[in-house]
């Protein structure tokens, strides 16, 4: 049987970075769901369509070919034959991803493929919903947080670094607005499980922060 440790938590919390991490230390595949959203989300925007929009949105998902790859052992995102691995990490996309996680008919369509990863590896998958909707029988299931305005400071560091020209005010502000968005979805909010650890990474560097993390995973691992 495989082992699926399930990490969920707010936009910037540091989720897929140390759940990556987390995943090579246990040798084990790394899921970032969000990307997958992400990549629906850019395919929407490439199309000039309003991400609330439902009915436009709906109308062209069967165009969509959204795909995981592992290439050396790391997560590519493709969408329709193309790696936007980069460009779907944009605030623009962020926010429609957001947008769109909330629509039932992109939820259908992603929920199969990140449940038959899971089922057939041992796996890390972050998200907003991994441990209440998708993956509610994961052995190990975590909750990662850090306040608002760390999470926007961590993300204005890494939008800087990769050359983009945004102010940490404005990242703070989206931050707050996706907290919002995701907490008061009617589909899936995100909210932390019943039985969930909850880990806050406020204050901590990225190797303390996927300590604490191994930490909650040493002492609930499956025997």
């Amino acid at each position: 049987m495989s082992i699926n440790i399930a990490i969920d938590g707010p936009a910037g919390a540091g989720k897929s970075t140390i759940a990556r991490e987390v995943a090579k230390k246990l040798g084990f595949i790394y899921v970032d769901t969000g990307a997958l959203y992400r990549a629906t989300a850019l395919f929407v925007l490439q199309r000039n369509i309003d991400p609330y929009d439902s009915d436009r949105v709906n109308a062209v998902l069967p165009m969509a070919d959204v795909e995981l790859r592992y290439v050396g052992g790391e997560q590519m995102v493709y969408l329709c034959g193309e790696n936007v691995s980069r460009v779907i990490r944009t605030p623009e996309v962020s926010k429609a991803a957001s947008s769109i996680s909330a629509n039932p008919k992109v939820r259908e369509m992603l929920f199969d493929l990140q449940q038959d990863i899971a089922y057939s590896n041992n796996v890390v998958m972050d998200g907003r919903d991994i441990a209440t909707v998708i993956l509610p029988d994961a052995q190990i299931k975590i909750f990662l947080t850090a306040t608002a305005e760390e999470r926007a400071a961590r993300r204005y560091n890494e939008l800087t670094e990769k050359g983009m020209k945004v102010s940490y005010e404005d990242v703070l502000e989206d931050v707050k607005a996706r907290d919002y968005q995701d907490e008061h979805r009617a589909i899936a909010p995100l909210k932390q499980a019943a039985d969930a650890v909850l880990v806050d990474t406020t204050g901590k560097n990225l190797q303390e922060a996927t300590d604490l993390v191994l930490a909650v995973v040493s002492e609930n691992m499956p025997l």
